[in-house]
């Protein structure tokens, strides 16, 4: 029996097909994305390749790229609904928010059970500020999914901003049981005991990140924040300029080597380095405070009430402070 040409190609496209889907199973995302396109030059009308490679893409941060390659899917088969949540998540991160409303409402009656599906949604509600709305999105996906470990991580970062610390703490409380290793709860467990002034707790919730990944940026800075409260500044400094090593533009670190610079009695450097992270225009806690400070401490008033105004409109709670104090 001889397969004619075009069922040889079928064949060689679910050959490379399911090798690509091993490939994507262990994270090896350019292999992966390598056979999809095996597998589509192979058959073109392979609707789950275009689904996987886009999943892949996805994987690799080319979210521009998936998103393209997720509408070719559902092109060739708009029952593929799969196709549609990946990309409602490609678009919500392309801040594309009506082109992810719109996917996920389609798919809403096949995904009513889907704990991711309300993942997604519960994303694209907290990036529209829509936080109640969120928070019941975020709800709905641990309840389908109590291992849900990024549902927890997300329903505690909207907790974290509404500044209801006992939930929010809770919440990262139980990604950790799920994950011990996830990053972004220890990070903002450390920030809650950073909050709290306690600083061995902090420490504590910095390492076991840095134990897992010793360059993780926000660790080393969150962890050179907290050396700087306990007068540790030799240490302080390794640490944050390590971080600014990895992202030259993060504005807490610049906040935090101003810190540094006033905690070793260089108020000169500090400002500028302060004046650095204003002028990035990205929310940076408590900046606006510090920097007012520093100013009102080298005998600046109106500088020093300038920054503070501006710090109010951010909802800086040091600056709501000072200037209420110092600038009547």
């Amino acid at each position: 029996m001889f397969l004619s040409c075009g069922g040889q190609d079928k064949k060689d496209a679910a050959d490379f097909f399911l090798k690509a889907n091993v490939a994507l199973k262990q994270n090896n995302y350019t292999e992966a994305i390598r056979l999809y396109n095996e597998a589509i030059d192979k058959n073109k009308d392979f609707p789950d390749a275009y689904l996987n490679k886009g999943i892949a893409l996805m994987k690799s941060g080319q979210i521009n790229d998936a998103r393209e390659v997720l509408t070719e899917a559902i092109t060739l088969d708009p029952s593929l609904v799969q196709a549609n949540l990946v990309r409602a998540e490609s678009s919500l991160r392309l801040a594309d928010f009506r082109g992810a409303e719109e996917d996920l409402k389609k798919i809403s009656k096949e995904y009513a059970d889907s704990s991711r599906y309300f993942l997604i949604r519960g994303n694209l509600m907290e990036a529209q500020s829509r936080t109640s709305e969120a928070i019941a999105d975020f709800d709905k996906a641990i309840a389908l999914d109590p291992k849900n470990v990024e549902a927890f991580v997300n329903r505690g970062a909207v907790y974290y901003k509404l500044h209801t610390y006992p939930l929010a703490r809770q919440d990262f409380v139980d990604a950790i049981k799920l994950n011990p290793a996830q990053p972004e709860a220890l990070n903002n467990l450390g920030l809650i005991a950073t909050n709290n002034k306690n600083w061995k707790d902090a420490i504590f919730y910095f390492d076991r990140i840095l134990n897992f990944n010793p360059a993780d940026p926000l660790a080393l800075n969150n962890k050179g924040y907290v050396l700087i409260q306990t007068k540790a500044l030799a240490e302080a400094k390794k640490l944050i300029d390590r971080a600014l090593d990895s992202q030259p533009g993060n504005g807490y670190a610049l906040r935090n080597l101003g810190l540094y610079y006033q905690a070793s009695h260089e108020p000169e450097k500090a400002l500028n380095e302060m004046n650095k992270a204003i002028e990035l225009a990205e929310p940076v806690e408590l900046l606006y405070g510090f920097t007012g400070r520093l100013y009102f401490s080298q005998n600046n008033k109106a500088k020093a009430c300038e920054i503070w105004k501006k710090g109010v409109v951010l909802k800086d709670s040091v600056a709501i402070e000072e200037l209420a104090k110092n600038c009547k």
